[in-house]
């Protein structure tokens, strides 16, 4: 499975498990194994480098098991093989998003100019609520 240009997840890194799926299908649900649970050995995989693998951790979540694979499961679809296709595809989104590097923030600060007119804006309102009180004769 390709994900970009140097990332490639060989099939021997993936499991598959088959499952009853719940919902809709009537008979058909009793039957067949449609739902399927993708499981991809993240932390041993050699492919990923390890700023990816720390990224996809934190993207992944709940789904980040505690031996460090990530486990998906879909069964969105009354077919096996779109499932399969669904899961697949999930986690190729997942790796992908956990390739791109977060822009580094660049702390910014407030101008002189923006000080001085939330002063004075202060300064005004406080004005106008101390004239508020009661007249003195």
């Amino acid at each position: 499975m390709k994900i970009n240009e140097q990332i490639t997840i060989e099939d021997w890194e993936l499991t598959e498990q088959f499952t009853r799926a719940s919902g809709p299908g009537g008979q058909n649900v009793n039957k067949v194994s449609s739902a399927v649970e993708l499981r991809f050995e993240a932390e041993r995989s050699p492919n990923l480098p390890d700023p990816v693998k720390r990224r996809l951790r934190r993207l992944a979540g709940r789904r980040w098991t505690k031996d460090g694979a990530v486990v998906l499961q879909v069964s969105e679809e009354r077919s096996q093989a779109r499932n399969r296709e669904i899961a697949r595809e999930r986690l190729a989104e997942l790796i992908g998003k956990a390739c791109e590097k977060p822009k580094r923030r660049i702390p910014t600060k407030v101008s002189k100019n923006q000080k001085r007119k939330r002063v004075e804006a202060k300064k005004k309102r406080a004005e106008v609520k101390a004239l508020r009180g009661k007249v003195e004769r």
